[in-house]
């Protein structure tokens, strides 16, 4: 989760560029640069930290750094691009912050998202004589078009997009073309704003909604060429594509949510690109996975590790049950759950042998720190499992990876949550071939579902809306719900319910489907909605059956099932189907349904979702 924007016109385009950058920055501020074209050169700055921190190395450093500084300042510049990041690829540092160049600083290139073949071309284009100085994919953007320019920006661009996999987008401009810029969109949006005589292009809209409200949204697989007197969009093999301007009429608060509601809407539909920063690259080979990123855990420690203890609160924890399942399932490592404001408490037995994993969205939650801690001082080696590079986690820990999920405003996790799920599996699969427990075509396939994953959690988002409204405006009035689920779809139903308690505040309870008969079928009458997560799996059979149980005593089924499952529509009032993926990740896509009614309920009960009761984003006490 990356902000880009981009502008060519007359005016001067350093301080716009800034003030762009800072409606971008809640998609990333670990660095941020900006590079414009002044003159006979291209000037660019770069800084670790947030845009303050960029905007201060500029008046801190042009009145002593020479002449590229005071250039950047004093020169005219009216064509430029900025960027603000969220590390994916290398770690944090000046050399890693975008823009990037070819090495000859005649192409420049702001990047979102993941190249996930940059290694192969970065092998190619060293042994053609390029010199790399980051340890990013986006240089090799940047140093590809270079290679491939023969005077036209455009063709350069769009023969270079056709040899990148991933899922990114970029603007790249010239030294040698100064008043053009070049975007492409492969999944990671890409706006264009409209000017007379400038054109602005970026992420996001806000971050040129203080200059135009004329807009046009790339598609999936388009180009862009923005001059100052005009736009042209193209697709990938050059052919002209008319779009229609569009006039938004947004506040700047509705701005930085995108056009949604409230940020925990837009903060769904970005869960696919925030899952795809967290798999791609680590996915990249196709029959397996890599983890050995900056920070990552010394790998000899997974292939010796005797048993897997994870601490976790709330929506954490329900992460780390559904890693339990998977590293249990794939890796045939013991893993043992606890919820880690009791583990620091109860004298826990660990030591030597033992890998301790703490998962904790802000890195910062107390008693996640705490017992990781005490895990340490024991003789475990701890593996921190958090989205915010340099938090406390990231201190107490042997190692760390990172969810890249990017900034979450709402206090309910819903990205965040399916971004460690996901980390949960990669590195369920990484033990799992490290110790050989499982076949190599096997490792392929579920490699491959886990490449599916964005794309399948588009198409849960195009789909689902109608069928949970249809849900949300039967039951919203209900004063109580009960959501059950089996096996992997147990820590669905958990985590569906905590969001309903979270933001609508309805009395909510989530059981083990095959405990209802040892006291929670007691509380099921007439009235009574029963969340069934019913996807997929070998304990489908099972689940059929509490259904059928639920609905014997009078109460109303909805279920989330797999399309194609005739048997459980025959079981249920109401069924949301998802599309089929190996039943181990159905829980990537089973909870996503079940956020999004927690929220129905909740907006039409008249609630904010974003700031809910008595719940804080990161908990830093006990």
């Amino acid at each position: 989760m990356c902000g880009i924007i981009g502008y060519v016109g007359g005016r001067p385009v350093q301080e716009l560029l800034l003030a762009g950058l800072a409606k971008l920055e809640y998609r990333g501020y670990d660095s941020a640069g900006i590079s414009v074209i002044a003159e006979d050169r291209i000037e660019t700055v770069r800084a670790v930290g947030n845009v303050s921190a960029l905007r201060a190395k500029l008046d801190r450093d042009a009145p002593a750094a020479g002449a590229a500084a005071v250039a950047l300042i004093e020169r005219p510049a009216t064509t430029g691009i900025g960027h603000t990041r969220w590390a994916t690829h290398g770690r944090v540092s000046e050399a890693n912050a975008h823009p990037h160049n070819d090495g000859a600083d005649r192409v420049h290139v702001v990047v979102n998202g993941i190249v996930e073949n940059y290694m192969a071309l970065k092998e190619r284009l060293t042994a053609q004589g390029n010199v790399f100085t980051s340890e990013t994919d986006a240089e090799v953007i940047a140093h590809l078009i270079a290679e491939l320019y023969a005077g036209d920006l455009t063709d350069a661009v769009r023969v270079a997009y056709a040899q990148l996999e991933g899922h990114y987008a970029f603007v790249a401009m010239s030294l040698d073309e100064p008043h053009v810029l070049v975007g492409a969109r492969k999944e990671c949006p890409l706006i264009i704003g409209r000017g007379e005589g400038e054109q602005f292009v970026a992420s996001a809209v806000p971050a040129f909604l203080a200059h135009t409200r004329r807009v046009q949204f790339l598609d999936n697989g388009e180009l862009v060429v923005l001059r100052p007197e005009g736009v042209t969009i193209m697709t990938a093999d050059g052919a002209a594509v008319e779009r229609a301007e569009q006039t938004v009429d947004w506040d700047e608060e509705t701005a930085e949510k995108g056009g949604f509601e409230t940020f925990m809407l837009k903060e769904i539909h970005e869960q696919a690109d925030a899952v795809a920063d967290a798999v791609s690259d680590r996915t990249a080979r196709g029959d397996g996975v890599d983890l050995n990123e900056e920070g990552a855990l010394d790998e000899s420690i997974l292939t010796d590790v005797r048993r897997i203890v994870i601490v976790a609160c709330g929506t954490s924890y329900h992460a780390g049950l559904i890693g339990r399942y998977a590293i249990e399932e794939w890796a045939r490592v013991p893993v043992e759950m606890d919820i880690a404001s009791e583990y620091r408490y109860r004298n826990p037995v660990v030591g030597p042998g033992d890998l301790v994993l703490g998962i904790t969205q802000s890195g910062e939650t107390a008693d996640t720190l705490a017992a990781m801690r005490l895990a340490r001082e024991r003789g475990a080696r701890v593996l921190a499992i958090t989205n915010v590079m340099g938090s406390q986690a990231t201190r107490d820990s042997d190692g760390v990876l990172f969810t890249r999920a990017g900034l979450e405003i709402g206090v309910a996790a819903t990205k965040t949550f399916l971004c460690q799920v996901a980390v949960m599996y990669l590195l369920g699969l990484r033990l799992a071939e490290l110790r050989g427990e499982i076949a190599p075509g096997r490792l392929a396939e579920l490699v491959r579902e886990v490449k599916r994953l964005p794309h399948c959690i588009d198409e849960v988002l195009a789909d689902v809306d109608e069928q949970v409204e249809r849900v949300a405006e039967t039951y919203w009035q209900a004063d109580f719900f009960l959501y059950i689920g089996r096996h992997v779809g147990l820590p669905v139903a958990l985590e569906g319910a905590l969001k309903l308690k979270e933001i609508s505040y309805v009395a909510t309870d989530a059981y083990a489907a095959g405990e209802m008969k040892h006291g929670p079928i007691a509380l099921l009458d007439e009235s009574t909605p029963v969340v069934c997560v019913a996807t997929d799996s070998p304990v489908l059979e099972k689940m059929t059956s509490n259904m059928q149980e639920v609905r014997a005593r009078g109460a109303h089924v909805i279920a989330i099932a797999t399309e194609g499952n005739e048997r459980i529509t025959h079981s249920a009032e109401a069924v949301i189907t998802l599309p089929a993926i190996d039943w181990m990740l159905q829980p990537m896509l089973a909870v996503i349904p079940l956020q999004v009614l927690a929220y129905k309920i909740a907006r039409r009960r008249g609630l904010n979702v974003d700031q809910p009761r008595n719940l804080a984003k990161t908990v830093t006490v006990e």
